[in-house]
């Protein structure tokens, strides 16, 4: 038990001592049998109050003594904005007992279906955990999609996790978005789709295409590394928010990130905006061009500029 607990039950302790004595109320006596200054916000449900306003009471019986302060120069209580009455500082007729610290119940993650330190293929790697059920989303998709392309590439792009039509095809990016990042590869970039990899984050559709949550990223995070491991590219591009956040380990907002070189385990890594953003904001497709060119020139062998620091 830290020390804050250990004063909140002693705290809880000595009233229950004085609710077994008979105390009903309490005050703190100073110089008068007028009682100045009350500390506390009233009656205890469970939980330990913050200092409460300076609150005028007297004891109601004569047989109850008062609570002195163990100082004359107490810290004043800190002010509220609102004054509780007089009744709310009564004692509870049952024991007071501090709240049960919750545990959240999980079960226990699978473990991983590979060893992250043995040499292994694409195809090595995508049969072990095809059939991965480590977070809750492997028991709601319909396909897991691991990724597509190049075993081999320089340049691999990370996504966020797999839509709807990725579910259903167990491919990524093959909706809308999916054709809109093609014509970004081959024609600005200028590259067959084939010949890079494109991958997501999260294997899995999260229902309704919502966040991924904290849990699912710590379970699908090793199948990333592993991935970017074997292929070994020269860049990676972060499309969109979340993939960019997660890779730079940042929450600085994508518009800050877009088109800014950092790396991802030592991979130079450029983050733009997600194909599906541009379908929605079809302005922003000149300002994706330049980050793809400015992507290519380092494909080509132009020395990048790090900006993002991890």
């Amino acid at each position: 038990m830290n020390t804050s607990d250990s004063a909140s039950q002693a705290l809880l302790d000595h009233l229950n001592i004085l609710r077994d004595a008979g105390v009903r109320y309490i005050a703190l006596d100073g110089e008068t049998t007028q009682i100045e200054t009350l500390y506390g916000q009233g009656e205890f449900d469970s939980t330990i109050a913050e200092p409460g306003p300076p609150v005028s009471a007297t004891l109601t019986s004569a047989t109850h003594s008062a609570i002195q302060r163990t100082s004359d120069k107490a810290t004043p209580p800190v002010p509220r904005k609102d004054a509780l009455p007089a009744s709310a500082l009564s004692l509870p007729d049952q024991e007071v007992k501090l709240p049960a610290k919750k545990n959240a119940a999980h079960k226990d993650t699978p473990p991983m279906p590979f060893d992250p330190e043995e040499k292994m293929t694409l195809e090595a790697l995508s049969g072990a955990v095809a059939g991965c059920t480590r977070c809750q989303l492997g028991h709601s998709r319909t396909n897991l999609v691991f990724g597509v392309g190049n075993p081999n590439a320089d340049l691999v792009f990370v996504g966020e996790a797999p839509g709807r039509d990725e579910d259903s095809q167990g491919i990524p990016f093959v909706g809308r978005a999916g054709q809109m990042l093609t014509r970004m590869i081959e024609n600005v970039i200028e590259i067959p789709r084939s010949e890079v990899y494109i991958c997501n984050v999260l294997k899995c559709r999260p229902p309704k295409n919502r966040n991924p949550e904290a849990s699912e990223i710590d379970c699908c995070e090793p199948y990333l590394h592993k991935q970017i491991e074997i292929i070994n590219p020269r860049i990676i591009v972060a499309l969109g928010k979340f993939a960019a956040q997660f890779l730079f380990a940042t929450d600085t907002p994508i518009g800050k990130l877009r088109g800014k070189f950092g790396r991802y385990r030592g991979i130079t890594t450029l983050a733009t905006y997600h194909p599906a953003y541009l379908l929605r904001n079809s302005s922003q497709k000149r300002v994706v061009m330049d980050d793809l060119l400015k992507m290519k020139a380092v494909l080509d062998g132009a020395e990048p500029k790090i900006e993002i620091l991890t």
